[in-house]
């Protein structure tokens, strides 16, 4: 009677350790699918974010060289026409004049120059960036336009500064096509362990019943959803657009 409640233990004894043995696989396996499935899902992840970055690198590229052919034409041309002009009709009066022209040209050679450097949108800083963009609507006179800096300037990661620049670089494009603004204003301010970003304009907007696509609002919450960053759009009828990015550091 003994032996045979022995036996009986050590069936159960076996077919609970084969349970808990079998269990242990299923959950193992379980878990181990899963977190292939999310190898997976990151990985795809990150292929869609360098994506993302290479395509955003390509579309600044293209507005940096959109920008270099208005220059070319509107401004340099210009300048180089009337200092011929003026050559053509030297006078020991108006060497002065002639020399100014072509100093001034020089000086708008060489802010070109930066836009024109690859490594300017490779290493891009986002400061410095937004600053070649705001001098050059002020030289051009396309609109009245500033920055501020407030807090301690920090290092934010590269590939983000070049989504952020772009998301910008869209704002600032609609602003000067479409808002019939006379000025446009960015502030960053650099706080403890984020970067809040406001540019804004005094433009027409627009209700808040019209369709918002027009300035790729769709476009822009993805860029910043790509990044972790956070956005608020606001624009009223006849008074100004504004927008804000808050990126965690």
């Amino acid at each position: 009677m003994v032996e045979k409640s022995s036996e009986i233990v050590i069936v159960i004894t076996t077919v609970i350790v084969l349970l808990m043995t079998f269990g242990i696989i299923i959950l193992f396996s379980i878990f181990q699918r899963r977190k292939n499935d999310l190898l997976i899902i990151q990985k795809q992840e990150r292929e869609k974010f360098e994506k993302e970055i290479a395509e955003t690198q390509i579309e600044i590229r293209e507005e940096t060289l959109r920008n270099i052919s208005w220059e070319l034409h509107d401004n340099i041309g210009q300048l180089l026409t009337l200092a011929k002009i003026q050559l053509q009709n030297t006078t020991k009066e108006n060497i002065q004049e002639v020399s100014e022209t072509i100093a001034k040209g020089l000086k708008e050679v060489r802010a070109l120059s930066k836009l024109i450097n690859p490594e300017a949108i490779k290493n891009i800083d986002l400061h410095e960036a937004i600053q070649l963009e705001i001098d050059r609507f002020n030289r051009l006179n396309f609109i009245k336009s500033d920055i501020h800096i407030k807090g301690n300037q920090q290092k934010i990661d590269e590939k983000a500064g070049i989504v952020i620049f772009r998301i910008l670089q869209e704002f600032f494009s609609n602003t000067i096509k479409h808002s019939k603004a006379s000025e446009l204003n960015v502030i960053l301010d650099y706080q403890e362990n984020s970067l809040l970003i406001t540019v804004s304009d005094n433009g027409i907007g627009f209700s808040s019943t019209e369709k918002k696509e027009g300035i790729g609002l769709s476009n822009i919450k993805n860029r910043a959803k790509l990044i972790g960053a956070k956005i608020e759009f606001h624009s009223k009828e006849n008074n100004g657009t504004s927008l804000k990015i808050h990126y965690s550091i």
